[in-house]
């Protein structure tokens, strides 16, 4: 069976990270909240391992997911 992802972003080698000057690269990262996990991939810097999340993603879907779940 094939993992599902809940999002994907491919950084096609235009985002650098801040910290250690190397190009992001697409990688797996998991979203949790409230007992509830997500897998995602997103850009992740290869060396330090910072996950970056665009601003839509947090502002749009993961928003709205945080919410869904407070309702419950």
């Amino acid at each position: 069976m094939a993992e599902k992802n809940y999002y994907s972003v491919d950084p096609m080698g235009k985002l650098m990270c801040a910290r250690c000057k190397k190009a992001m690269v697409k990688g797996k990262a998991m979203f949790s909240y409230m007992g509830n996990a997500f897998p995602v991939e997103l850009p992740v810097c290869p060396e330090c391992g910072f996950v970056y999340v665009p601003e839509d993603l947090a502002m749009g879907k993961v928003l709205t997911v945080e919410r869904s779940l407070e309702d419950k």
